[in-house]
């Protein structure tokens, strides 16, 4: 079997253009697929669609080297890694309390199939390809199926006891915005194939660009691990979350509770906050919860609290605003964590805009120093506008500080005074 020697990464996002920045070091020709124009056009000029910490001068590193280039359609290669968007469909309606009500979302696979086709039409045979998008148990499969159907005269390896001629595996991203291109190299990787052969074909493509350990198992038990991952810490998440909820009822201080119980050699809870956002944790677990709905019972309930604390905290800002006569609110934060410009599924900006809509005659001073401008959501909110901590601190009555960025620790508690404050992240406590 041939050494690989070039590499196509379809869907040049979070994840996809740092593999293929990755992958480009390592010394294959890299070719980045993706449907948008501008982000095609921006890689070849050697810029990033967005920001991640050194990932600006390892693109233009790389597209000088003539390593790396961007396009729209779909090249011939010795392998193809698949990391598309895989977001839930089935958004249900809340009840009364706010909670999801109604079937558990399922995951929206158009994007891997669409990948998986386009693929399909390129292959000549002896290719390897891997899919990095979190999905469902047996989506590797699916791809594999998919692949089949539209090319017959080609054998795949979720066929028993034939000789493929294209490897299938599945490699589930494992990084931290923020230290991609750190965790991308370091962090040990989960290679699952759909045979041993599989598996070991995309360990080699792999080991082109990861020092740390290559598991090498089953792509069904890869893609499990990875949701395993994200669920895991959703419940450790929505249990400090719990916590928070049962300790304002009581009247106590969560944040006294948490360090005080966390004193115990084995107990660490988790910081509270306003909710779980990002393309992870806050997605992923619902794929474990549609692969077994009657058993993953704490997956589904974790995810629920998790979901449930945006809408909690905006009737909290709501309710006190409405005791001033002309209240103006500011929102510290709307990236889905700290020191990143990363706005997905941000519990944030669900504050702000819920706060925004309850309320249609209060100004509400919103900041985000990560961000040149408010994100769509806000389109029909004409009351809220993008400014710097220290004008909204001083313009505003209440203080929500939703995001933990690093610059918000030099508000000085003198700003603050006179001023109702939530801390939603117990940095200033």
């Amino acid at each position: 079997m041939t050494a690989l020697s070039s590499a196509a990464v379809v869907g040049l996002g979070y994840i996809g253009l740092p593999t293929a920045v990755s992958l480009a070091t390592g010394g294959l020709e890299v070719i980045g697929v993706d449907v948008n124009s501008e982000v095609v056009d921006r890689v070849n000029r050697g810029e990033t669609p967005f920001a991640e910490p050194d990932l600006s001068v390892a693109v233009s590193g790389a597209v000088a080297m003539g390593r790396l280039r961007a396009q729209r359609e779909m090249p011939s290669a010795d392998a193809y890694v698949i990391a598309v968007p895989t977001p839930f469909t089935g958004d249900h309606d809340a009840d009364p309390g706010g909670r999801p009500a109604g079937p558990p979302r399922r995951a929206d696979l158009s994007y891997i199939t669409a990948a998986a086709e386009a693929v399909a039409d390129v292959l000549r045979g002896g290719e390897v390809v891997v899919l990095e998008s979190t999905a469902p148990p047996g989506t590797t499969r699916r791809v594999s199926e998919l692949i089949a159907a539209r090319r017959p005269d080609l054998h795949l390896p979720h066929v028993p006891d034939v000789a493929p001629d294209v490897h299938v595996a599945h490699c589930p991203e494992r990084v931290l915005p923020g230290r991609i291109m750190i965790e991308i190299a370091t962090n040990d990787r989960v290679i699952g194939g759909l045979t041993p052969a599989c598996a070991a074909r995309a360990v080699e493509l792999y080991r082109t660009f990861c020092h740390g350990e290559l598991i090498v198992t089953d792509a069904a038990s890869a893609e499990m691990a990875k949701l395993a991952e994200n669920a895991y810490r959703d419940v450790n998440i929505a249990f400090a979350n719990e916590l928070s909820l049962i300790c304002q009822r009581l009247g106590l201080d969560v944040w006294e509770i948490r360090q005080m119980a966390n004193h115990h050699p084995r107990v660490e809870i988790l910081r509270p906050g306003p909710g779980v956002g990002g393309h992870c944790i806050a997605v992923d677990p619902w794929f474990l919860v549609e692969s077994a709905p009657d058993l993953a019972q704490l997956t589904r309930t974790a995810r629920e609290v998790n979901d449930h604390m945006p809408a909690h905290t905006a009737e909290q800002i709501v309710a006190t605003c409405r005791r001033f006569r002309d209240p103006r609110i500011a929102c510290l934060g709307l990236a889905f964590k700290a020191d990143v410009e990363d706005l997905r599924e941000s519990p944030a900006v669900d504050i702000t805009a819920r706060v925004a809509a309850a309320l249609p005659d209060v100004k509400i001073l919103a900041v985000e120093p990560h961000a040149p401008s408010l994100p769509g959501q806000f389109d029909d909110l004409d009351n809220v506008v993008l400014t710097d901590a220290e004008h909204a601190i001083a313009e505003s009555d209440v203080i929500a500080l939703l995001v933990d960025h690093s610059c918000f620790r030099t508000i000085k508690k003198t700003q603050l005074a006179g001023k109702v404050v939530y801390d939603t992240r117990g940095m200033w406590e």
